[in-house]
């Protein structure tokens, strides 16, 4: 089979096209014929290997994971004697962060709890932009947001993959939206539903005196201390991307000013759950909730895929069509 492969960290240069062996599946897994996979900041900071906290997990001098790709959408092959909920030929598509990648290749083995079926009405591209961001966005409002009608939401950070399925999911809820990102994208974003748009090279939102019930940030530029001020006396922080300081301060600080405040600051820890893929996978059929896919590249131009979502002009999502 052919894959996507990287044996140090770096830039997307040591991406190279190989051939290797077509895996066979344990027990517990699934063989899956991969049909379109996507591309997750995630996945952007594995290549690097930044930030360094992700090395303690992934590979302190080199990567453990050869083959990139959480996120993929394809047909089952094989299974394993153990499995029982999936056949041959069912089509599938889920977030293999839960357990060990592999998505930008041919073929790639997972364990059948973190997979879903697709419905036949979504094509695999869209099926594969939507596991890990999807998740993220309904995990943050619904889960962690406790997202009601009538309540204002700002989504840091709107114009990605994770935003532009939390503008959405947001509107559907009942609430009134902020899209924060660069003013290039906010066309997609008021497509999307936005009722408000900051530029956030222009605006500093946490200095401008408007305060919402729901941050949900995917950038995480500002300390969370500025994320306080900017909400509702029984507000609600959700974050879920930003650098290691704000990382630091979500996972220590957040819990400390949670117990002598009414605002609540937390880290959304990501768990891929095939409940959730199936509730998403339910609102795309009715047309209630749409992947955004920018760009698609052939499982050969990986390389040239991800820099692109490196230089942060994605709108949505990057798929890689196997």
């Amino acid at each position: 089979m052919k894959a996507i492969v990287y044996t140090k960290y770096g830039t997307p240069d040591e991406l190279k096209l190989q051939e290797l062996p077509k895996p066979a599946p344990r027990d517990h897994e699934v063989l899956i014929k991969v049909n379109a996979a996507s591309i997750n900041s995630w996945d952007w900071d594995n290549l690097r290997g930044q930030p360094f906290i992700n090395r303690l997990i992934f590979g302190l001098l080199k990567p453990k994971t050869r083959i990139l790709g959480c996120d993929i959408a394809g047909l089952v092959e094989a299974v394993g004697k153990n499995v029982k909920r999936l056949q041959p030929g069912d089509e599938v598509f889920g977030d293999m962060s839960g357990c060990h990648w592999g998505g930008f290749a041919d073929y790639v083995c997972a364990d059948e709890k973190v997979l879903a079926l697709k419905p036949t009405s979504i094509n695999f591209e869209h099926a594969a932009a939507i596991p890990q961001a999807g998740v993220l966005a309904l995990q943050g409002l619904r889960d962690h947001g406790k997202i009601r009608q009538g309540q204002k939401v700002l989504i840091n950070g709107a114009g990605g993959g994770v935003g532009t399925f939390a503008i959405q999911l947001a509107k559907m809820y009942g609430a009134e939206v902020t899209g924060v990102d660069k003013g290039e994208k906010f066309k997609i974003i008021k497509s999307l539903g936005a009722d408000h748009v900051i530029d956030y090279t222009r605006e500093n939102f946490t200095q401008n005196g408007q305060q919402y019930d729901i941050i949900l940030d995917v950038m995480g530029y500002h300390s969370i201390f500025e994320y306080r001020r900017s909400l509702s006396p029984i507000g609600i922080y959700a974050m879920v991307g930003g650098g290691p300081s704000l990382i630091f301060q979500a996972l220590f600080l957040g819990p400390l000013i949670s117990l002598i405040d009414a605002k609540k600051l937390r880290a959304v820890m990501h768990k891929p759950k095939k409940e959730d893929l199936d509730y998403l996978a339910e609102l795309v059929v009715a047309g209630k909730l749409k992947p955004v896919i920018d760009r698609g590249y052939p499982l050969s131009e990986t390389a040239e895929a991800m820099r692109y979502f490196g230089g942060g002009q994605v709108q949505g999502k990057v798929v890689i069509k196997v």
